[in-house]
């Protein structure tokens, strides 16, 4: 259980409502029906999560054999159905197989395992060597992967708007770090905690693909999804967390609607009150926070993130003032009032979130 009263797994999914929407109303009718079936999908399996929520979620199975600080990845087959996991094609330590889909949801399910257990200590999503599944193949042209609140589950993407979803790492994180928010602070999916629960999955994200990579805040394109989008989509990414606002500007999919400082906020009830909208901000601070002390973005920037979000004091309901104010004491408990404290101050000044 958490801290706050118990687990409220959210159905999260890595396409915002707004741009599949947007797609429904395309005047191409292929596209238009793939976008609607998509939405529909996504609205049948959110019901279903309240329903598992409401009815109480049977408990995960830890295995017997389980070995602590050791990854335990299965990866399922849907085969284009959408029944639940789906069959199973790949175990832990299994060689990999022909289906490059289901080697890199694996790869992705051990790379989020590996940044979590090296940088913060953490095994698995709950801390406790939780299981890690993953079913590909979901549904026909289904645009969108999610966390249903027990696992990861990718579609093959239309070809068309976008590609499969696990050639991106980083999505694969995101979604993983629900998990991670969901066993932790476990933040109300709307509005500003809602935001931040988007952020704190990007901010995850993002430091696995960057972990995984080897590289730099400076090295690091700061894109989430940039391998998601097919060619002929006029863009670069889902989001920027370095540039919120400038990840694509497209005919089809319209102009990223995320704002980079608090100036200009979202004040909207679609999107859960734009949860994947105003994430921007907190994105951006984070970035701005990375970058100025360089480095690994995982180590001192991500450390502070990740303290917030497991330390207790986080509450449900939390809004950018609470969790920028608590950056703030985390960046002061651990290094004290050197550059990081600096940083991190400096990084929700610009972005124009008060602390207290």
């Amino acid at each position: 259980m958490t801290r706050n009263g118990g687990f409220e797994p959210v159905f999260c999914t890595i396409i915002p409502p707004h741009v599949l929407d947007r797609l429904a109303q395309s005047d191409d009718p292929a596209r238009s029906g793939r976008a609607r079936r998509t939405i529909q999908r996504d609205a049948y399996e959110r019901t279903q999560r309240h329903l598992t929520t409401v009815a109480g979620a049977p408990a995960v199975a830890l295995l017997a054999d389980a070995e602590p600080g050791k990854p335990h990845r299965t990866v399922y087959d849907a085969r284009n159905g959408t029944d639940l996991p789906g069959t199973k094609v790949r175990g832990e330590g299994d060689d990999p197989g022909q289906d490059a889909t289901v080697n890199r949801a694996y790869a992705g399910l051990g790379a989020t395992f590996e940044l979590l257990l090296k940088a913060y200590a953490r095994d698995s999503i709950d801390g406790h060597g939780l299981p890690l599944d993953a079913t590909v193949h979901y549904d026909e042209e289904y645009n969108n992967a999610f966390w249903n609140g027990e696992q990861m589950v990718f579609g093959d993407g239309d070809g068309e708007i976008f590609l499969d979803f696990t050639n991106a790492i980083d999505v694969i994180g995101h979604e993983l770090a629900h998990g991670v928010t969901q066993y932790t602070a476990n933040l109300t999916y709307y509005g500003q905690p809602g935001a931040l629960n988007e952020s704190v999955s990007d901010v995850i994200g993002a430091l696995i693909k960057q972990y995984t990579l080897g590289q730099t805040a400076d090295e690091a394109d700061w894109l989430i999804g940039a391998e998601l989008l097919a060619p002929d989509v006029t863009g670069k990414a889902l989001r920027s967390m370095k540039a919120p606002g400038t990840a694509y500007d497209d005919d089809v999919l319209g102009k990223d609607p995320q704002p980079a400082t608090m100036d200009d906020y979202v004040r909207t009830g679609r999107d859960n009150g734009g949860v994947h909208i105003n994430s921007g901000i907190p994105n951006h601070a984070f970035y701005l926070a990375a970058t100025t002390l360089g480095g690994h973005a995982w180590e001192r920037a991500g450390q502070v993130w990740y303290d917030v979000l497991t330390g207790g004091d986080l509450q449900q309901d939390a809004h950018f003032t609470d969790f920028a104010t608590l950056t703030l004491k985390a960046a002061r408990a651990r290094y004290g009032d050197g550059d990081e404290l600096q940083a991190v101050t400096k990084a929700w000044e610009r972005v124009g979130v008060r602390t207290l």
